[in-house]
């Protein structure tokens, strides 16, 4: 059976008329004619009864009517679906973002795209940036938000921007009167830091030891705002991502631009390498591309 010829026979069968089925479809009689023999055939016979006179079903005919109703209405309802899927009018795309991203610059990204895009369905996966790169690895989500990964095989990935680490510390320290912080001044207070295996902390380590810098960590967290509120108590200070900076602020710490090392990392789009992203990931990575913008707390 195809499309066409079910068309044809719901259109004969409801007008009991080749003439009005005719006028219905804009068909001539002997396409008409020449498609539902098709129909028949491929079926293995009648489903109408012609006449001089008159159009009438079948037994077979009877019970094919109300299955190819809904047959047809599931084909329209398939392809104006696919239609909104592809311009845009609806759809789903699933994300994943390291928390430092997804806290921080993520929802006003969000904003924009539902702006753009109010049909669209954006499921977040908020977890750590190790887990991000696994998840699209694995093809669990069409995107990711993630530090540079260290290995790239199978994996695309679109720098958004390059992000530096800065001092987190307490709103009443006298280091919160300072412009900048060197890291000496401020591994001299006890430090509170994410926990392994997160990648803000081996970013940190890697980068300190190559200065022949060891960290020794008084408090530690999995959760960045944990982090925060920590700092803002005044238990100690801490070093994040600058993209974290109002997310440090509204908890009630101050942060500071360090150097002696500036230590950088670039932050950026992962996507499968091989697999071509649906049309609403390929809008959301654009407006992405378009609107992720981060402090700038870097003391160079």
């Amino acid at each position: 059976m195809t499309v066409k010829q079910l068309r044809a026979f719901l259109a004969v069968a409801q007008t009991l008329s080749f003439t009005r089925a005719c006028d219905r479809l804009h068909l001539s009689q002997p396409a008409l004619s020449l498609t539902i023999k098709g129909l028949e055939d491929s079926l293995g016979g009648p489903l109408l009864i012609r006449s001089t006179r008159r159009v009438s079903l079948t037994p077979e005919g009877e019970v094919l009517v109300p299955l190819a109703k809904r047959l047809l209405a599931d084909w329209d309802n398939t392809e104006e679906r696919l239609r909104q899927h592809f311009t845009l009018e609806l759809g789903r795309v699933a994300i994943a973002a390291m928390p430092s991203f997804a806290g921080n610059l993520l929802p006003d990204a969000l904003m924009a795209f539902r702006a753009r895009f109010p049909r669209i369905n954006v499921t977040v996966h908020d977890v750590i940036n190790e887990e991000v790169i696994e998840m699209v690895r694995r093809e669990r989500v069409e995107l990711g938000i993630a530090f540079a990964p260290e290995a790239t095989d199978g994996l695309a990935f679109t720098p958004l921007f390059r992000d530096h680490f800065v001092a987190v510390v307490p709103a009443a320290s006298a280091l919160a009167n300072e412009t900048s912080l060197a890291w000496s001044a401020l591994l001299e207070e006890d430090l509170i830091a994410l926990q392994r295996p997160s990648m803000v902390r081996r970013l940190l380590e890697q980068e300190l030891a190559a200065q022949g810098v060891g960290l020794s960590v008084a408090f530690e967290s999995h959760q960045l705002a944990t982090v925060g509120r920590m700092v803002a108590s005044g238990l100690g200070v801490s070093a994040v991502p600058s993209l974290c900076t109002p997310q440090m602020q509204a908890l009630g710490a101050r942060c500071l631009p360090l150097h002696g090392p500036v230590i950088a990392h670039e932050v950026g789009l992962l996507s499968p390498k091989d697999r071509k992203l649906s049309v609403a990931a390929q809008a959301l990575a654009e407006v992405l591309k378009g609107t992720v913008s981060t402090p700038v707390l870097c003391s160079e």
